[in-house]
């Protein structure tokens, strides 16, 4: 028995062993006793991490895929959580405790994973897996680039992000039309914001949404005061400043609406 992959759950099973293997190690199991694989389909790096000593979950939406899971993996007896990610509550399953997270991610749904993670940063201290190659990239773009955005800013800001390595299309059933790239996510050792949380995520966020403007004009709604305006920060476009530069921004909008 084998799974059909399902062009509406972004299925693209790995099929090359080394490249399963060499996915699985990324993670240094250091701060956490449980690893949680998003989308394992039919196990090809759920077998490389249930050698590890580490206690192993995987969630999967795909029936056939759990069904085939439970067969052919009686170690995950037990393990398999079969429902959505991006909806389902994981302290139902990790009770608060903290966990890494691991995947060859369905490449529709990858950023939302990330967003997820980050609302969880305080229990995932490490999280790797297999993204779309371009957005792999632009998770750990540096400022000045095209492709640096929200998820680059947010994510920097909590973890150390690493671009490891490329996958090519052929090591893939049905192949994609794409190359894929994997990394790694190390949260930082202080990751508490020297701002208001909530601030800085909606300056990120609105300061992109109009990336082609100085942040004068992006930002408006949230200047207060002709004297932050003249402030030399709001000349600049939002890719070029670095998540640090962002937190100072938030810090100088708080500090003006006070």
């Amino acid at each position: 028995m084998s799974v059909k992959a399902k062009k509406h759950l972004g299925q693209h099973f790995l099929t090359d062993e080394s490249v399963a293997q060499n996915i699985a190690d990324t993670l240094s199991l250091k701060g956490y006793n449980k690893i949680l694989e998003i989308g394992p389909g039919m196990g090809v790096l759920t077998k490389y991490l249930l050698e590890k000593p580490i206690e192993t979950s995987v969630i999967e939406i795909d029936t056939e895929s759990v069904a085939y899971l439970e067969e052919n993996y009686p170690k995950l007896h037990g393990h398999i959580i079969s429902k959505d990610f991006l909806k389902y509550d994981l302290n139902e399953v990790f009770k608060g405790e903290p966990f890494g997270i691991i995947g060859n991610f369905p490449y529709n749904i990858s950023s939302q994973i990330v967003f997820k993670t980050l609302e969880m940063r305080h229990q995932i201290p490490e999280f790797s897996g297999m993204f779309q190659k371009e957005v792999a990239e632009r998770i750990c773009e540096k400022k000045g680039s095209k492709v640096y955005g929200i998820l680059s800013v947010l994510t920097q800001a909590f973890y150390e992000a690493e671009y490891l390595f490329t996958v090519d299309e052929h090591v893939f059933n049905p192949p994609p039309k794409v190359k894929s790239g994997v990394l790694r996510l190390t949260r930082k050792e202080n990751f508490e914001l020297p701002c208001d949380e909530k601030l800085f995520f909606s300056v990120v966020k609105q300061a992109f949404n109009q990336r082609r403007k100085t942040m004068r004009n992006s930002l408006k709604s949230m200047i207060n005061s002709d004297n932050l305006k003249e402030d030399s920060i709001f000349d600049l476009r939002p890719e070029q400043l670095s998540y640090e530069e962002f937190i100072i921004l938030t810090q100088k909008i708080a500090a003006d609406g006070v």
